[in-house]
């Protein structure tokens, strides 16, 4: 596992998962599974849309574990099955890459998000940097209960 690491406004995290690629690419674009494992720790989701093309739209609620609700929304750019996804999150605005790499039957995940402005990124860092983190931890583990178990 590789700690999140950060630029002057990139955020960027490497995992090698002990699964296949086309199951990581399946629970990353399937809205009945990343409801189950996307978001930091104690965060729940209500997906709303997942139209997962280019193009396509991406609306959710992530639901904090103090009972907050977070709205979000994305936009995807570029989707390379089961190479890659590209989406652009809006508020806070950035771009994610995430790329899914074989190695030897499981998995090697780069994830990269590329705020807008240092200004957006100085905002949320300290929030997203362990977030991410988070989010690996959960998938790594809805991988391994969920689809193995």
């Amino acid at each position: 596992m590789e700690k999140a690491i950060s630029s002057d406004r990139e955020i960027k995290a490497t995992r090698l998962l002990n699964a296949p690629r086309e199951l990581v690419w399946k629970v990353f674009t399937e809205p009945d599974h990343i409801a189950k494992w996307w978001g930091p720790k104690g965060f729940t989701n209500t997906i709303h849309q997942m139209d997962v093309r280019v193009g396509g739209i991406w609306k959710f609620i992530m639901h904090g574990p103090d009972g907050t609700n977070y709205p979000n929304e994305s936009v995807f750019l570029e989707l390379v099955k089961p190479q890659r996804i590209v989406f652009r999150h809006s508020k806070p605005d950035f771009t994610a890459t995430i790329t899914f790499e074989e190695e030897g039957g499981q998995t090697k995940l780069t994830w990269r998000m590329l705020f807008d402005s240092g200004a957006v990124y100085e905002g949320i860092k300290k929030i997203a940097v362990p977030g991410l983190q988070e989010n690996l931890v959960k998938l790594e583990a809805y991988l391994k209960d969920s689809i193995y178990g």
